[in-house]
């Protein structure tokens, strides 16, 4: 059943007050019009700057306005006064039914009593949710879906239709090229999707599928608001991760994952991975570049934001972080050192007074329960640490171990730095680089590059194999020190978890 057909088997059931959540007030509107119109019922909408109106009544016209009302014990009392079957909309009432809004929440109490024997039904519309214990029983709460992909077509084909009357405007609209735009826009609300159109059409001059960034920016604005997930921009692709063959080939097949062809076809959308492994071996470099290859907005999941002071906080801004992240979908989710956020969790109750495993609670049963296409990127150093309940199947897709690159892994990384800044590979001796960084990772190989351009620079020479090679031997890489516990992790890993380079756990 969507939205306007349960709202109106409620209206016509002659539910008292019904609560719809959403910031989309024009689209509740018009929806709550239709069934009016349907029931042959009149309706009205109540704000605090115009009181109580009929529906659809313009700002500019100041006759219609009725300033008695604008109280809301005054338009509560006008819902009793009126006699006609309608359906009165009330449009962020939710600041008066915090608590000591005593007079208020009362009346409204009186009020559904006396609905349930009429053809009158209070709607209340507002972005959050504020029920006080008093009316729990008496109001019904619907979530307003957002915008579908059907929707924001016929927003998109009116504003093309609009546009192509003016010559100065290109309209470069394939049925490719219109798919990503709007696969790109789901999320948005129509008037943020209109406006992002809108705003690429008077940047460019042109309206074409390669604007998707802009629509991401668009998101980038909903994530910064709410102050508890992080935007990266999608600037890294998997042209600059070296190796990790088996991983990139995973994540390749799963990008036409979140089409419309591939729901027809039956398949759900991917959940997540959990890559495991070798720090600097590239694990966060494959979140960021899985948002470039796949076109979706990247957000960073900080779990040191969501733990707050007050009982019960840290869970809410859990929930809160997850309902934004679903409400800009389809997205990733890089969940960076899932390990050391959780660690702790299963002594939880001795330490924190049980917030850690309340807070791993709400994450792990929103991954087991999720239908948002939202992917999940968690990224973990020491597999110990991990809680058992995280790695069961069904939570997340697939699990990957990271391992140190091999040798062809090696050449690949170093050419990758070495074009990075402006060198050409051919002009250095790869395989003596290669030998002599052995048991490096990713990220030890790139340092060794730059410091050995400092060293160049400082001695006014062009870059040369020597002083790479010179600054490898005087690194002492991480896999030397902490041997024990990455030859733990391999072990660990064989059998439990897939190799990302398709190669055996510690095969060079």
């Amino acid at each position: 059943m969507n939205f306007e057909s349960e709202i109106e088997t409620l209206i016509r059931a002659r539910y008292p007050i019904l609560y719809v959540i959403t910031p989309e007030e024009l689209r509740v509107q018009e929806v709550l019009l239709a069934i009016a119109a349907r029931r042959k019922k009149k309706l009205f909408e109540w704000t605090c700057s115009n009181g109580l109106v009929p529906a659809g009544t313009s700002i500019q016209s100041q006759k219609q306005r009725n300033g008695a009302t604008r109280e809301p014990l005054a338009a509560l009392d006008q819902v009793i006064e009126r006699v006609e079957p309608a359906i009165f909309l009330f449009k962020d009432f939710h600041p008066f039914l915090t608590r000591g809004n005593f007079a208020v929440i009362r009346r409204l109490k009186d009020i559904a009593l006396h609905l349930k024997n009429s053809f009158k039904t209070i709607v209340l519309v507002s972005p959050v949710m504020e029920i006080p214990a008093e009316l729990e029983k008496e109001i019904t709460v619907l979530n307003f879906p957002p915008p579908t992909k059907e929707d924001l077509g016929e927003m998109l084909d009116r504003i093309v239709e609009e546009v192509r009357a003016h010559k100065q405007v290109e309209v470069d609209l394939d049925s490719e090229g219109r798919e990503r735009l709007l696969q790109a826009a789901l999320g948005l609300t129509l008037t943020e999707a209109e406006n992002v159109f809108a705003k690429i059409i008077v940047k460019d001059g042109r309206l074409s599928g390669d604007d998707v960034n802009e629509v991401f920016a668009e998101k980038q604005q909903i994530i910064r608001k709410s102050g508890l997930l992080e935007y990266y921009a999608a600037d890294e692709d998997f042209e600059n991760v070296g190796g990790l063959d088996v991983l990139k080939d995973w994540l390749r097949k799963r990008a036409v994952a979140f089409t419309e062809e591939a729901r027809a076809f039956g398949l759900p959308a991917p959940k997540g991975i959990l890559l495991l492994g070798v720090q600097g071996c590239g694990k966060s470099l494959c979140a960021k570049a899985v948002s470039r290859l796949w076109q979706l907005p990247l957000l960073r999941f900080d779990m040191g934001r969501m733990f707050g002071s007050l009982v019960g906080s840290s869970e809410e801004n859990v929930r809160r972080a997850i309902a934004v992240a679903e409400s800009v979908a389809p997205a990733v989710l890089w969940v960076d050192e899932i390990d050391k956020a959780f660690v702790g969790s299963q002594s939880s109750g001795m330490t924190d007074g049980g917030t850690t495993a309340r807070v791993f609670g709400t994450f792990l049963t929103w991954l087991s329960e999720k239908r948002a296409p939202v992917f999940v990127v968690a990224t973990a150093n020491d597999v110990s640490q991990l809680p058992p309940e995280l790695l069961r199947k069904g939570r997340l897709d697939e699990i990957f171990h990271v391992d140190l690159p091999s040798e062809d892994e090696r050449a690949e990384i170093l050419r990758i730095h070495l074009r990075k800044r402006g060198r050409r590979p051919e002009n250095f001796d790869i395989p003596m680089l290669v030998s002599a960084s052995r048991d490096f990772s990713g990220a030890e190989i790139e340092e060794a590059i730059i410091s050995a351009l400092y060293d160049a620079f400082y001695a006014r020479q062009e870059l040369e194999t020597s002083h790479v090679l010179e600054a490898m031997t005087q690194t002492v890489p991480l896999a030397k020190t902490m041997s024990e516990k990455i030859a733990a992790q391999r072990q660990w890993a064989a059998g439990r978890a897939r190799s990302a380079s398709g190669r055996r756990a510690g095969a060079q």
